[in-house]
């Protein structure tokens, strides 16, 4: 098996078990428990709050270490917490679980991706699609089983344990994966490696089109976390089962899955921007739309719509990025880029617990939907696309 479909493989099976443990399980898990909405939010945004404070160093020590190294610690946070929530019995237990089994995707993640981008630069946009599609299999699959799962055992504990056991084969496959040929500083002093990680995120961080670039994104997962985390109670509120749930979400993430290596090619033929342009306005205009249904059969394509638009975003910004950086720096700015888009993604269930506390829903979901088409705009201004001259 070739190193990328190794990186497609394990991709799709650490997501698919992730994500089983996280919607629609979790904030139902969450209520279950006696979590207000605002704890709600924070129990969901939790993991991600852990990628914020990780993916940056993640990447940066992948590359002075190697790729497969870090990956393989990043497997390990798949493979063991989800043994632990059959133990949990608070919402504070919770939560702190939630930052623990955050640094699963907090450190694999990143560094997944600097090693698929630098496998080729040629068709780097659409790579990163498939790898990215390929991870969207095992969303859209994972809260589809979690939610059936929950549905016919009625039991949380059944449901972590089999997120456990799925968790253990990502790691099985990285051990099988040849580290990356990137020449790494082997013999150099522990002083002199220390200042070339931290010289490497200095160098991203300097690079403004960069972080305009990963905050665009961030605005896009700040919609994202809002819908992941406040669909399943909303849905609830009017009537829907946890099967219907799954399958709204399901849909949801089955559209960003199977759009992805399409855009990501267009990206590389059209442009980044034009499809970042595109996919963010599309997912400002559809988000607002969500709470104002009741009818199943609506938000199916409602909320498929909003898939769409994050499948023509993500895989451009991503190959945005890599092409920004020189590819020494590619841990590094994975890590930027995972590092601000995880803080949207952090702050979406945040920011919507609080206003849907104070407001409802409908509201919530349309001031967020409002950021993201100010960002939009500024993104427009702001960057130029270094695929258009070629």
């Amino acid at each position: 098996m070739t190193p990328f479909l190794t990186l497609v493989l394990a991709g799709f099976l650490a997501r698919f078990s992730y994500q089983m443990a996280r919607s629609p399980v979790l904030p139902r898990f969450a209520q279950d428990l006696g979590a207000a909405p605002e704890l709600i939010g924070l129990i969901f945004a939790a993991s991600t709050i852990t990628g914020v404070a990780v993916k940056l160093p993640a990447g940066a020590l992948s590359d002075l270490l190697g790729r497969r190294r870090v990956m393989l610690l990043g497997c390990l946070f798949f493979a063991g917490p989800p043994f632990l929530y059959p133990f949990v019995h608070t919402a504070g237990a919770l939560l702190a679980l939630r930052f623990l089994h955050g640094l699963a995707t907090a450190v694999f993640s990143p560094v997944a991706s600097a090693f698929v981008a630098e496998l080729s630069t040629r068709g780097r946009g659409e790579k990163l699609g498939w790898f990215a599609a390929a991870s969207d299999v095992g969303a859209t699959l994972g809260p589809v089983l979690g939610g059936l799962l929950l549905f016919y055992t009625s039991s949380y504990s059944t449901t972590y344990l089999v997120v456990g056991v799925l968790g253990l084969v990502p790691l099985v496959l990285i051990l099988r994966l040849p580290d990356d040929r990137t020449p790494r500083p082997g013999g150099a002093p522990l002083a002199e490696r220390s200042r070339q990680f931290w010289s490497g995120i200095a160098e991203v961080l300097g690079n403004r089109a960069v972080l305009i670039a990963s905050t665009m994104e961030a605005t896009l997962y700040l919609g994202y976390g809002a819908f992941l985390g406040f669909f399943p109670p909303y849905a609830r509120g009017i009537g829907l089962n946890d099967a219907q749930i799954a399958l709204v979400m399901g849909g949801q993430l089955a559209t960003t899955m199977l759009a992805k290596p399409l855009t990501g090619r267009f990206s590389d033929r059209l442009g980044r921007k034009p499809m970042i342009l595109a996919g963010l306005l599309l997912c400002a205009a559809t988000l607002p739309a969500i709470p104002t249904l009741v009818s199943l059969w609506l938000l199916l394509p409602v909320s498929a719509l909003f898939g769409l638009g994050v499948a023509v975003v993500t895989p451009s910004t991503t190959a945005l990025v890599a092409d920004l950086v020189r590819a020494g720096r590619m841990g590094s700015a994975m890590g930027v880029f995972g590092t601000i888009w995880d803080g949207g993604e952090a702050a979406g269930p945040i920011l919507a617990g609080i206003l849907i506390a104070s407001s409802s829903y409908g509201p919530a979901f349309s001031v967020i939907a409002a950021l993201m088409g100010a960002m939009a705009g500024l993104f427009l201004l702001a960057v130029k696309d270094p695929t258009v001259a070629r």
